[in-house]
């Protein structure tokens, strides 16, 4: 029996990417290395909602996340007075226990999930289009929830807006 195939390989080679990509994002000082390494995370991400066969939101996740909030959030950072000279601080304690932690919860997480016994896909049609289902659903059963998401996008946008001015006026 072949444990490793070739879908294993590619989830854990995406998961290395998303876990790597988290980590950057939160060692890194510099705030666009971080938005670099948050859009590297979104479209690993991505990568695995393909390999799982979910194209649909793999799209809306590459579209959503890796292009617009990225791109957002390097708006965000024009828009914002930031120090260029950002000075690197090595580890510290905290955060070496914090990185023996994560480890430590992503073994606790593996092993929990290797061993759980997941329900086969029996019923679930993975190569029906589910788009215009979604769609269906997004636009009559789901409509007020989605309205309500996207005002409070729009408020946090018009909110980040009015800090970033606020700090500029400092």
């Amino acid at each position: 029996m072949s444990f490793l195939t070739g879908e294993l390989v590619a989830f854990f080679v995406f998961a290395l990417l998303i876990i790597g990509g988290a980590i950057f994002m939160i060692s890194f000082t510099k705030v666009v290395h971080m938005v670099v390494s948050l859009a590297f995370a979104f479209l690993s991400l991505g990568g695995l909602y393909v390999l799982l066969e979910a194209e649909f939101v793999a799209f809306v996740q590459i579209l959503i996340y890796a292009g617009a909030v990225s791109i957002l959030m390097i708006f965000g950072i024009m828009l914002t007075k930031h120090e260029e000279n950002e000075e690197t601080s090595p580890w510290t304690t905290q955060e070496t226990l914090t990185a023996i932690g994560c480890v430590a919860l992503f073994g606790a997480l593996f092993f929990a999930i290797q061993n759980a016994e997941l329900p086969s896909g029996a019923g679930f049609d993975a190569g029906a289009d589910n788009t215009a289902a979604i769609g269906q659903i997004i636009f009559t059963e789901r409509v007020l929830p989605f309205e309500l998401v996207s005002v409070l996008l729009t408020v946090a946008f018009i909110g980040a807006i009015v800090l970033a001015r606020r700090e500029e006026g400092q």
